[in-house]
């Protein structure tokens, strides 16, 4: 297997030294042809995904999993538009900046780069295979990938229709390659390819990011886990907040922008919480209440009808990805931006009508993205016009938050003199 990884990796090296020669427009076709071979190729593509499916219902895999490994014909179709959205991004591969004229001569300045091969580790979403061929294209970076066990097959059928592509459009197949075999051995071994891959990203659980930083030798980037707030203060326009708790709750609950922990200031939580727990109820949540909370919504009219449970000791900072939501009353800001010091590092937000409020907000919650008045499941590559990610980022070294093109790049000093030597 050891044999296998090394003529991966070696192959990944060789074609991302000819993806750094294209230009914009021989990338940016190679992305339009991606697009379309996937919708070309979608009925196998579908009918691997419907295997991984099956034998994942036959293991008892959770709903949450479930709907992260689906794929469908309209889901196949957002994947297409997204590459091709990639495409329509400006190249920053080649930008110059901080230039400068230097008093020994020099003309100096850094000029943004491709990483070279990137590793990606990722479970149960199909979808993140395109994502990131898409993205490493944009940025002449070549990637490895290695998908779950559990989506071995859609993953294979996917990285195939890349591989058309580019053979159609005369670029190498091996600039996105794929580890399939179920070996877990051959995780251990992606990590410590150092001589041929520059980063690699996991995109899973607790224990995958932290086997990854136990267990590389290359540079990790982490992230896309954290516990989702929303803090709603006394000021805040009901009317509007319960459809927006609503939205970051409900609309995709097993992604992991998904609102996990709902914060309420006392002023408000007789008005706010009992539309807030009939709206979300009727979708099909759990709320599990603090004390205060369950005080409320059990002496509301409908209460009868909801899903309302006492908390218990680790609700608070628990990543469901589920139709399941803890409640807590607080106090006031401070209490607010304590709990979330304590559990936060994702996706933040401060619902409110006081602008010193949400300033002091914005400044002192330590997550990857921070949001006033605005859902927490905005905390994406697409919706931050990036075109798609590669992960999101909990780190503040080298990116932070969603990883799109700027973040798969590097750079060089160049310095031009005119046979310039140093005095």
């Amino acid at each position: 297997m050891s044999g296998d990884l090394e003529q991966i990796g070696r192959r990944a090296k060789a074609a991302a030294r000819q993806l750094a020669r294209l230009g914009r427009a021989e990338k940016d076709a190679a992305l339009l042809m991606i697009a379309d071979v996937l919708i070309e190729r979608q009925e196998a593509i579908l009918a691997a995904n419907g295997d991984d499916m099956d034998a994942a219902r036959a293991a008892g895999t959770s709903p949450a999993l479930l709907d992260r490994m689906l794929l469908t014909p309209a889901r196949l179709e957002v994947i297409a538009a997204d590459t091709r959205s990639v495409a329509g991004l400006p190249d920053p591969v080649g930008e110059l900046f901080d230039a400068a004229d230097l008093p020994n001569g020099l003309r100096l300045h850094k000029r943004r780069t491709p990483l070279g091969v990137v590793g990606v580790i990722y479970e149960a979403r199909p979808n993140v295979t395109v994502d990131i061929a898409a993205l490493c294209m944009k940025t002449g970076n070549a990637s490895i990938l290695r998908g779950g066990s559990d989506i071995a097959r859609s993953v294979a059928a996917i990285t195939e229709a890349i591989g058309v592509a580019l053979g159609r459009c005369g670029l190498p197949a091996d600039a996105v390659q794929s580890i399939t075999d179920p070996d877990r051995e051959l995780v251990r071994g992606l990590l410590c390819l150092d001589r041929y891959v520059d980063m690699i990203i996991p995109r899973g659980g607790g224990g995958l990011h932290r086997f990854c930083l136990e267990n590389a030798t290359i540079p990790v980037i982490t992230g896309g886990i954290g516990v989702c707030h929303i803090y709603a203060d006394a000021t805040a326009d009901v009317a509007r907040a319960v459809p927006l708790i609503h939205n970051a709750k409900v609309q995709r609950p097993s992604v992991c922008n998904s609102l996990d922990t709902l914060l309420v200031q006392r002023e408000a939580a007789p008005a706010l919480l009992p539309p807030v727990a009939e709206s979300l109820c009727a979708a099909g949540v759990e709320l599990r209440c603090d004390a205060e909370a369950l005080g409320i919504l059990a002496d509301a009219p409908g209460a009868a009808g909801w899903r309302i449970v006492p908390a218990g000791p680790d609700d608070f900072g628990t990543e469901f990805m589920a139709l399941i939501l803890s409640v807590r009353v607080v106090d006031g800001l401070d209490m607010a931006l304590d709990h979330i010091a304590a559990y936060g590092t994702h996706s933040d937000a401060i619902l409110t009508e006081d602008a010193a409020a949400a300033e002091r907000f914005v400044r002192e919650v330590d997550s990857a993205a921070v949001f006033v008045n605005a859902s927490t499941r905005f905390n994406d590559g697409g919706q931050f016009g990036l075109g798609a990610e590669v992960a999101v980022s909990t780190q503040k070294l080298h990116a932070r938050g969603p990883m799109g093109l700027r973040e798969l790049t590097t750079y060089r000093w160049v310095a031009v003199g005119d046979y310039s030597v140093r005095a």
